[in-house]
């Protein structure tokens, strides 16, 4: 029997235009993988010239739900090429704010985004609320809001939801698949999360707003520092922000985690079989440190899960090619040189995309010629490894209290259970920077701005600004030549792990960990779903676009049975 291709275009769910298309066996087993994004993204162009000091106000632009830490690696990158330093107190509001963005991407992700992949809505209203409240206490003591009066009333709610069809979400969906593994008093539990999830992730916006003046698209940094100056000296605007953090540590601890070890206690089949297990290459950068000598996260490169050995991180050997992706330079390229010239080429007259040449608008980048995983699962993995203090106790405790080994988190379920720890650190250690805040105030130290001069500065100069944000490793590269704007380029986590294959063929994170996996129903590929979302993809970040007349870019519809 011939092999079959699946198209999945849109996947939904997500942030951004993503295309995926795989080929099946007669097993029903994916032997290949395409991923591809569907838009084109132009900021890069539309920074040239301008002043570098504007360069965060645009490039925050790349993205509706990553604002802060384009804004942020922006911003940073200029000061890297004029050699401005930042005073403590302008790093640790830049450090909250992000590590706020960190746990709420995380926990919106999770509920939001992809919990619908393991929890079956309509199989919720058969649970029993009482068996449920029960089923809750296994994973937890004090599970959150877990009564069986709460329970009722969110079966209750979830009922008329699914019937009346207000909600997409729940009135379409894979519900029923055989792919399904939670009884039904535990999709309720779930489900209650989900719902509560909504307020958690509200609050933690204003949160974000208190130090970041609003949120999406923030306005508090500035080349040399940042501005909430009167939010930081105000004992209120700290006490509100601790008091939403805790809030969210509640949850986190008392209903994130313990649905996630429910996860890998109803999948762990699939887990120990490596379900969503990508090429083993991890990248982390490290950083946000904090007291005198700590620091959240650890840098290092894994090839191949070879965990006897992290090499050091070090920026010279990343490089973009556009050999598969919509544009004309294919040559590998540092990011200080690399081009963004558009060069569509056509799919196939079927409209599938094209098995040879160029297919996604995502560029390739690579270490050292080689694609990597960036994100919570790298970051977890690396930072395990080396000992971290921070790190490691949260890992093996979760390890200790599930069973998984460090090689199960690099599995579909695995990405999920490790984004689910980081939140809890994340949490938790916010409290640490906001200690040091409060420290430097006490004695005094209330700078947030190192002053400079715009006309003294060099007219040429390159600089980066390279984070670990809640998606992965986040780099903005900046070129300056006689005060302006040369050349600018974003290599973001998506680009790394929705990359295309490269010139020798190699597939990217995405298509890696898509090869070897079974689908139950060729026309409702869950499984398929369940790998991508695991990396929580935001297309919106690798790719963009922008059209002033308002004209069609693109044109998405279901073709075969066997499209979704």
């Amino acid at each position: 029997m011939p092999s079959r291709k699946i198209v999945i275009d849109p996947i939904t769910r997500i942030e951004g235009h993503l295309r995926i298309e795989v080929e099946v066996d007669e097993n029903n087993v994916v032997t290949e993988a395409w991923a591809s994004g569907q838009l084109f993204r132009g900021i890069e162009i539309i920074l040239k010239g301008r002043d570098p000091r504007d360069a965060g106000l645009i490039a925050q632009r790349i993205c509706g739900v990553c604002t802060n830490v384009h804004y942020r690696a922006s911003i940073s990158a200029v000061e890297d090429a004029y050699k401005i330093g930042l005073p403590k107190n302008a790093e640790i509001i830049r450090n909250l704010v992000t590590l706020a963005l960190f746990v709420q991407d995380h926990i919106v992700h999770y509920y939001q985004l992809h919990s619908l992949d393991y929890v079956d809505v309509v199989s919720a209203l058969e649970a029993d609320p009482a068996d449920a409240a029960e089923t809750a206490k296994s994973y937890h003591d004090h599970p959150y809001r877990n009564s069986t009066g709460h329970l009722s009333a969110v079966k209750e709610k979830l009922s008329s939801f699914v019937k009346a069809g207000r909600l997409g979400l729940f009135a379409n969906g894979y519900w029923g698949h055989s792919a399904y593994r939670f009884s039904p008093e535990e999709n309720l539990v779930h489900m209650n999360h989900y719902l509560e999830a909504l307020r958690i992730q509200r609050e933690l916006s204003k949160a974000v707003a208190i130090f970041a003046g609003k949120t999406p698209h923030p306005q508090n940094l500035v080349v040399g520092g940042v501005t909430s100056v009167a939010d930081m000296l105000n004992p209120q605007r700290l006490n509100d922000f601790m008091f939403i953090i805790k809030e969210a540590r509640d949850f986190i601890e008392r209903a994130y985690i313990p649905d996630m070890k429910m996860a890998v206690k109803a999948y762990g089949d699939e887990i120990k079989a490596g379900q969503g297990r990508g090429s083993g290459n991890f990248l982390a950068v490290g950083g946000y440190r904090f007291g005198k000598a700590e620091q959240l996260f650890e840098g290092g490169v894994i090839t191949a899960h070879d965990f006897d050995k992290i090499e050091p991180f070090d920026e010279i050997h990343i490089t973009e090619e556009a050999s598969r992706s919509w544009y004309a330079d294919d040559v590998p390229t540092s990011p200080y040189e690399e081009t963004t010239e558009p060069f569509y080429t056509d799919l196939n007259e079927d409209g599938t995309l094209k098995t040879e040449g160029k297919y996604s608008w995502v560029k390739a980048p690579r270490y050292k010629g080689r694609p990597m995983e960036v994100g919570p699962l790298a970051r977890m993995v690396i930072g395990y490894l080396k000992e971290s203090k921070v790190i490691r106790p949260y890992m093996q405790h979760f390890m200790d209290a599930t069973g998984l080994d460090l090689m199960d988190f690099s599995t579909t379920l695995g990405r999920n259970a490790a984004r689910a720890v980081e939140a809890q650190i994340c949490c938790d250690y916010i409290f640490d920077f906001c200690s040091d805040l409060i420290e430097n105030i006490k004695y005094y130290d209330e700078e947030t701005w190192t002053k400079y001069v715009f006309e003294s500065l060099p007219k040429e100069a390159k600089g980066r600004g390279i984070f670990e944000v809640p998606r992965g490793v986040l780099s903005h590269f900046v070129r300056i030549e006689e005060a302006k704007i040369a050349n600018y380029q974003a290599v973001v986590p998506t680009t790394w792990n929705a990359s295309p294959k490269d010139a020798k063929g190699v597939r990217g994170p995405y298509e890696e960990s898509l090869v070897g996996i079974k689908l139950s129903d060729l026309s409702a590929p869950l499984e398929v779903l369940r790998v991508v979302h695991s990396f929580d993809p935001c297309l919106a970040c690798a790719v963009h676009v922008i059209d002033t007349k308002g004209r069609a870019l693109g044109v998405y519809k279901v073709g075969s049975s066997c499209s979704i």
